[in-house]
């Protein structure tokens, strides 16, 4: 259930490669050796309707949250928040060349009881 979810401001729209952004952080998740291959998801929302700090029309925010099950130690999700954020930082650093800029990440643990999957994907990447 390792799902990253990824809010950016409209006006981000030929200000960052969204698509790039996703593909980064689908590989950093992978780095970690810590998900299944089949179980990892990286989408991205684009927000319409957002008001910022101060309201200038040139701040601009990313704001990551990942989504997780149970069962990895305080360390390996620091490992994999750093990976993700390093990552992001990578890809979106020249908008941190303005003071209009803001990311951030939350990671979420999901109650195993509290969730319900089903996934096609699994057995074809398992070769099963």
């Amino acid at each position: 259930m390792p799902h990253l979810t990824v809010e950016y401001s409209a006006n981000l729209d030929g200000r960052a490669d969204i698509g790039v952004l996703c593909d980064r952080l689908l590989q950093a998740v992978l780095s970690t050796r810590l998900f299944e291959v089949g179980a990892v998801r990286v989408r991205a929302f684009r927000s319409e309707h957002y008001a910022i700090a101060d309201q200038l029309p040139q701040n601009a925010f990313v704001d990551m949250n990942f989504r997780i099950g149970t069962g990895r130690s305080a360390e390996e999700k620091k490992r994999t928040g750093e990976a993700i954020f390093a990552a992001a930082d990578e890809v979106l650093a020249l908008l941190f060349e303005t003071p209009h800029f803001a990311l951030s990440l939350e990671i979420r643990e999901i109650d195993a009881e509290l969730s319900w999957k089903k996934n096609a994907i699994h057995p074809r990447l398992r070769g099963k």
